[in-house]
């Protein structure tokens, strides 16, 4: 079964290991095959890998694209393990990232770890809202 992709002007697919990018109209094609596709929105460079879920993602995007577990897997653990000593609340998350790992389901593994920088983002939100109120709490002594 063929998968239809539309692709806004300018926009940037991943095919494989193959960047392709649409010229000025939206276009609309079909993808026969097995290679790893990834749409310009879903893709972390090491430049935007700015946080430790995001870097995460990345390490799952390069399982992904490479089709490559074992040559990733060594740094994918190692950023889990500090991720995991810094918010252990995430572990469920994390969990969810590995079961798909490990059955060999790499794109679902991706959209797990999509939903581990939503939860870091949750967490970062909440602990600047909670350093704001206790600024707003702590009484002026000038």
């Amino acid at each position: 079964m063929a998968l239809k992709i539309e692709l806004k002007p300018q926009e940037r697919i991943v095919i494989g290991s193959t960047v392709i990018r649409n010229g000025d109209h939206r276009a609309s094609f079909f993808i026969e095959g097995e290679e790893p596709i990834l749409r310009e929105k879903d893709i972390v460079t090491a430049d935007t890998a700015t946080t430790p879920a995001r870097r995460i993602y990345l390490a799952v995007q390069l399982m992904y694209l490479n089709k490559d577990i074992l040559a990733h897997k060594e740094i994918y653990f190692a950023l889990v393990r500090d991720f995991l000593d810094a918010a252990p609340s995430a572990a469920s998350y994390v969990d969810a990232i590995n079961q798909q790992i490990l059955t060999g389901s790499l794109y679902h593994a991706l959209k797990r770890a999509r939903d581990l920088v939503k939860y870091e983002q949750e967490l970062i939100e909440h602990a600047k809202s909670c350093s704001l109120g206790l600024s707003e709490d702590q009484p002026d002594h000038s």
